[in-house]
Protein backbone atom coordinates (compact mmCIF):
# COMPACT_ATOMS: atom_id res chain seq x y z
CA UNK A 1 0.00 0.00 0.00
CA UNK A 2 1.18 3.37 -1.02
CA UNK A 3 1.76 5.68 1.63
CA UNK A 4 -1.01 8.74 2.69
CA UNK A 5 0.32 11.81 1.34
CA UNK A 6 -1.85 14.32 2.98
CA UNK A 7 -4.38 14.73 6.02
CA UNK A 8 -7.34 15.12 3.23
CA UNK A 9 -6.34 11.49 1.83
CA UNK A 10 -6.02 10.03 5.70
CA UNK A 11 -9.58 11.26 7.22
CA UNK A 12 -11.36 8.43 4.57
CA UNK A 13 -8.59 5.98 5.26
CA UNK A 14 -8.93 6.62 9.30
CA UNK A 15 -13.07 6.37 8.79
CA UNK A 16 -12.76 3.24 6.73
CA UNK A 17 -10.63 1.63 9.55
CA UNK A 18 -13.75 2.60 12.25
CA UNK A 19 -16.28 1.27 10.33
CA UNK A 20 -18.01 -0.94 13.40
CA UNK A 21 -19.77 1.11 15.56
CA UNK A 22 -18.88 -0.28 18.46
CA UNK A 23 -15.26 0.29 17.73
CA UNK A 24 -16.55 4.08 17.72
CA UNK A 25 -18.26 3.95 20.88
CA UNK A 26 -15.20 2.60 22.33
CA UNK A 27 -13.21 5.51 21.36
CA UNK A 28 -15.26 7.79 22.39
CA UNK A 29 -15.54 6.45 25.75
CA UNK A 30 -11.42 5.91 25.90
CA UNK A 31 -11.04 9.00 24.86
CA UNK A 32 -13.80 10.75 27.25
CA UNK A 33 -12.33 8.76 30.28
CA UNK A 34 -8.57 9.93 28.74
CA UNK A 35 -9.84 13.85 29.27
CA UNK A 36 -11.58 13.20 32.67
CA UNK A 37 -8.70 12.01 34.15
CA UNK A 38 -6.23 14.61 32.49
CA UNK A 39 -9.01 17.38 34.51
CA UNK A 40 -7.95 14.92 37.42
CA UNK A 41 -4.32 14.90 37.07
CA UNK A 42 -5.02 19.51 36.70
CA UNK A 43 -6.62 19.20 39.63
CA UNK A 44 -4.22 17.19 41.78
CA UNK A 45 -0.88 17.73 40.36
CA UNK A 46 -0.57 14.07 40.34
CA UNK A 47 1.80 13.19 37.20
CA UNK A 48 0.91 9.26 37.13
CA UNK A 49 -2.67 10.42 36.99
CA UNK A 50 -1.65 11.76 33.37
CA UNK A 51 -0.26 7.79 32.73
CA UNK A 52 -3.54 6.85 33.43
CA UNK A 53 -5.09 9.22 30.79
CA UNK A 54 -3.19 7.82 27.86
CA UNK A 55 -2.94 4.42 28.47
CA UNK A 56 -7.06 4.71 29.22
CA UNK A 57 -7.36 6.18 25.84
CA UNK A 58 -5.48 3.86 23.74
CA UNK A 59 -6.55 0.78 25.99
CA UNK A 60 -10.45 1.52 24.51
CA UNK A 61 -8.91 2.21 20.70
CA UNK A 62 -6.59 -0.86 20.68
CA UNK A 63 -9.57 -2.84 22.07
CA UNK A 64 -12.00 -1.85 19.46
CA UNK A 65 -8.91 -2.02 16.80
CA UNK A 66 -7.74 -5.91 17.84
CA UNK A 67 -11.18 -7.92 18.92
CA UNK A 68 -13.85 -5.76 16.83
CA UNK A 69 -12.15 -4.14 13.74
CA UNK A 70 -9.56 -7.08 13.51
CA UNK A 71 -6.98 -4.36 11.80
CA UNK A 72 -3.75 -2.51 13.09
CA UNK A 73 -4.24 1.14 14.44
CA UNK A 74 -3.27 3.60 11.99
CA UNK A 75 -1.47 5.59 15.22
CA UNK A 76 1.37 2.78 14.36
CA UNK A 77 1.91 4.25 11.00
CA UNK A 78 0.11 7.56 11.26
CA UNK A 79 0.83 9.21 14.62
CA UNK A 80 -0.11 11.97 14.38
CA UNK A 81 -2.78 12.09 11.91
CA UNK A 82 -4.55 9.64 14.29
CA UNK A 83 -3.80 11.78 17.12
CA UNK A 84 -5.89 14.49 15.37
CA UNK A 85 -8.58 12.18 13.81
CA UNK A 86 -9.50 10.97 17.10
CA UNK A 87 -10.34 13.77 18.46
CA UNK A 88 -12.18 14.82 15.16
CA UNK A 89 -14.29 11.78 15.63
CA UNK A 90 -14.79 12.46 19.49
CA UNK A 91 -15.75 15.64 18.63
CA UNK A 92 -18.30 14.86 15.67
CA UNK A 93 -19.62 11.87 17.83
CA UNK A 94 -20.29 14.67 20.59
CA UNK A 95 -21.95 17.27 18.35
CA UNK A 96 -24.01 13.93 17.25
CA UNK A 97 -23.08 15.16 13.39
CA UNK A 98 -21.71 12.86 10.62
CA UNK A 99 -18.49 11.45 10.64
CA UNK A 100 -18.23 11.44 6.59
Amino acid sequence: MQRIQTYKEFWPFYLGEHKNALNRRLHFIGTSLGLALLALAALEHNGWIILAAVISGYAFAWIGHFKIEKNRPATFTYPLWSFISDWRMWFLILTRRPLA
